[in-house]
């Protein structure tokens, strides 16, 4: 009985080996999905012929080496900002306001890379426009809350301190 359900699976397997063989799908090994996009890839054009000299972008003090040192001092600067409040004890609004703008600072030169390395500007331009406006509004937006929270409420480190100790 073993044997002949045993070849009846074989031959079912070779079957469906067969089906696929002839069907010319192949399925590669540790693969789980199939390979397709999600979206579809944005508008392609080409400008020039191959021997055009590539255009040099103008030097800008903003973009390069400037604008890398600028993002790890503010991330660099974040680490004493945090941890002073908590360890000097002592919860001053100034502090606490440089803490904000700081993380406000952080936050949108960190957005803004992400949409200067992931939207490019030449392939789609609207869309960078738009992500760039989005982003600069939600950073007006999140530094008016943070003015509010720290004028009118107890303030970002006493918030923290609360929250850890709840």
């Amino acid at each position: 009985m073993a044997s002949v359900a045993r070849s009846s699976v074989l031959l079912k397997q070779l079957a469906a080996k067969q089906s696929v063989a002839a069907n010319g799908l192949r399925v590669a090994a540790f693969h789980t999905t199939s390979r397709k996009s999600l979206l579809p890839p944005p508008p392609q054009r080409i400008e020039g012929t191959v021997n055009d000299p590539v255009e040099v972008p103008p030097p800008s003090p903003s973009h390069g080496s400037y604008h890398w040192t600028f993002d790890r001092v503010v991330a660099a600067g974040l680490i004493p900002l945090t941890v002073a409040p908590f360890a000097a004890g002592s919860l001053n609004p100034t502090m606490d306001a440089v803490l904000a703008a700081t993380i406000l600072i952080h936050s949108h030169t960190g957005f803004g890379n992400i949409i200067v390395d992931y939207v490019p500007s030449k392939r789609v331009p609207k869309a960078r426009k738009l992500f760039t406006w989005g982003l600069n509004a939600a950073t007006v937006l999140v530094g008016l809350a943070l003015y509010e929270f720290e004028t009118t409420d107890v303030g970002l480190t006493e918030t923290i301190k609360r929250v850890w100790k709840a």
